[in-house]
C-alpha cells in the first residue's frame, strides 16, 4: 500500500503494516522514505561500524540501523540510532523490544538523493529539541556534515573540520574528510 503524504491519527498509523522502504508519520503527515543508495548505505554502515570497533564503546552503547523509534507524537527510522547500553529499550528479561518509544542519545540522517535537505535538517533539529542528546546530519554530495546538540548547532563542517563527538561518546571524534572516506572504493580501514 504506497502512501504519499496522507494525513492520518499516530494510532492509526501504527496499525498500518510495515513497508519498504519504511512509512514515517512526521506531525500528522505519513510519507514513504527514500531508498537508500549506495553512498548513504556505506555511510551508514562503516559510522556504526566504527563506533562499534572501538571496545570500551561497544560495552557502553548499542547501534541500530535503520530502527523504528516512536515518541513525542512522530514515528521516524533515522538512519542510524545509538543509545546508551542502559537505555537501550528492553522487556525484564533484558530482551530488546520491538518497538522503541524513548530518543536515542544519538540519531543519524544521512541525506539521499530524492529527500528534501531542509526538510531533514529541521528533524535533526526536532530530534534535540525532544530528547535525542546530538543529531547528526551528513550530505555525501556536498561532503559536509551538522551536528546538532539542544540549543547550538555547528554550521556545516567539512574536508579537515573535526566530527567532536566525544560528549556522547567518549573520545570519539574524526574529520569530516575521514567520515566521508568511505566513498572512495579505493578506501581501507
Amino acid at each position: 500500500m504506497a502512501i504519499a503524504r496522507q494525513r492520518m491519527t499516530l494510532e492509526r498509523f501504527l496499525e498500518l503494516p510495515e513497508e519498504e522502504p519504511a512509512l514515517e508519520y512526521w506531525h500528522g503527515e505519513v510519507t514513504q522514505k527514500v531508498s537508500p543508495k549506495g553512498p548513504h548505505g556505506r555511510i551508514q554502515y562503516t559510522f556504526g561500524r566504527r563506533i562499534d570497533d572501538v571496545p570500551e564503546l561497544r560495552l557502553m552503547f548499542s547501534i541500530f540501523t535503520e530502527t523504528r523509534v516512536t515518541w513525542a507524537g512522530v514515528s521516524t527510522v533515522p538512519d542510524l540510532i545509538v543509545y546508551r547500553a542502559d537505555r537501550v529499550p528492553c522487556d525484564a528479561n533484558g530482551e530488546i523490544l520491538d518497538d522503541f518509544v524513548v530518543p536515542p542519545d544519538l540519531a543519524v540522517e544521512i541525506l539521499s538523493r530524492g529527500q528534501s535537505r531542509t526538510r531533514t535538517i529541521e528533524r535533526c533539529r526536532w530530534y534535540v529539541e525532544n530528547g535525542t542528546s546530538l543529531a547528526v546530519f551528513a550530505d555525501p554530495r556536498r561532503r559536509t556534515v551538522q551536528l546538532f546538540r539542544s540549543g547550538r548547532e555547528t554550521a556545516e563542517l567539512q574536508g579537515a573540520d573535526v566530527l567532536d563527538l566525544g560528549d556522547i561518546l567518549p573520545g570519539f571524534s574524526l574529520t569530516v574528510d575521514d567520515f566521508f572516506a568511505p566513498l572512495s572504493v579505493n578506501w581501507r580501514q
